[in-house]
């Protein structure tokens, strides 16, 4: 497996080779896996985007900060770094994870970049760990300001669903094209209450929802 490109990717060189290994390795192939990476990686994950928040939005509140860090850290998130990196493509699973598309599943591709993040920590200690995240989450940063830490869009028209009782609207991704470091996700939004889907696009799944469910939320605001 050339880790090389990987390393290369996420702009860190291991000094112990067989750290990257294990924090590529799930479960299902072993006991020798990288769940007690991912566990280290997780902590250190919350602190550093914690740490990062507060010094970037010197006056927002506890729930602001609260409700941007969970959109930084949740899975969708974490997925999409993943396959900026094209992890998939180096992950190591048991047979049946893979023929199940383990290496696509976004529970799978979150979990491996925890893990990676611990492995860092440990090889290379706290201050190269956070220097790698915020290189990580550079597009992320960029999205990100206090608007979003109120309702976003998707939020916004699940309140407006429920509000009708109507069901959840769903959402699936139609189309992928481009590399895989700049890739672009074409999502439709479905609901009862919107004559057909609407389609969003950006460059991850997350943002291309966030955009159906803006086309949908002004349909609503308009027919309401």
């Amino acid at each position: 497996m050339q880790l090389s490109k990987l390393e290369s990717r996420l702009n860190y060189q291991f000094v112990d080779g067989d750290l990257l290994m294990l924090a590529l390795t799930h479960r299902s192939f072993g006991s020798a896996n990288n769940e007690r990476l991912e566990f280290l990686g997780d902590s250190i994950l919350n602190l550093v985007i914690t740490r990062s928040l507060y010094e970037r939005f010197p006056g927002a509140t506890e729930g602001q900060m609260s409700r941007l860090r969970a959109k930084l850290v949740r899975r969708a998130t974490l997925a999409d770094i993943a396959r900026q990196f094209a992890l998939g493509d180096f992950m190591i699973m048991g047979r049946g994870e893979i023929g199940s598309g383990g290496f696509a599943r976004d529970s799978i591709l979150s979990d491996t970049v925890e893990a990676i993040i611990g492995a860092i920590f440990i090889d290379g200690g706290f201050d190269v760990a956070e220097e790698k995240i915020l290189l990580w989450y550079k597009t992320q940063w960029g999205e990100l300001s206090l608007s979003e830490a109120e309702r976003d869009a998707k939020s916004k028209l699940q309140e407006y669903l429920q509000a009708m009782g109507l069901p959840l609207p769903r959402y699936e991704v139609i189309d992928v094209s481009g590399l895989a470091h700049d890739q672009l996700f074409k999502v439709a939004c479905s609901s009862e209450i919107l004559p057909e889907s609407v389609l969003g696009e950006g460059g991850s799944r997350r943002i291309a929802e966030q955009e159906a469910a803006k086309l949908a939320v002004a349909f609503l605001e308009q027919s309401l």
